[in-house]
């Protein structure tokens, strides 16, 4: 797990309260390294709009399939 996880006390990352505020319910895409599954309780416990958070490996960066799945419409 990354650096900034350091106070969550449920796990979550600290932009995912941020982000979510953000987009005010419009559907939106978070693209990070270090989204977990606790981000994911989260954002669909919280926002009612279409989210995709996805996870890319920092290792390899955003690869051929990354774009694949960011390429797909958010369902509800």
């Amino acid at each position: 797990m990354g650096r900034h996880r350091a106070g969550s006390a449920d796990g979550r990352h600290w932009k995912t309260a941020g982000l979510v505020r953000w987009a005010a319910g419009r559907p939106f895409l978070w693209i990070d390294d270090e989204i977990t599954d606790a981000d994911r309780r989260w954002v669909a416990a919280h926002h009612p709009g279409r989210a995709l958070l996805h996870r890319v490996d920092p290792r390899t960066g955003l690869t051929d399939a990354d774009f694949a799945v960011l390429a797909r419409p958010l369902t509800p």
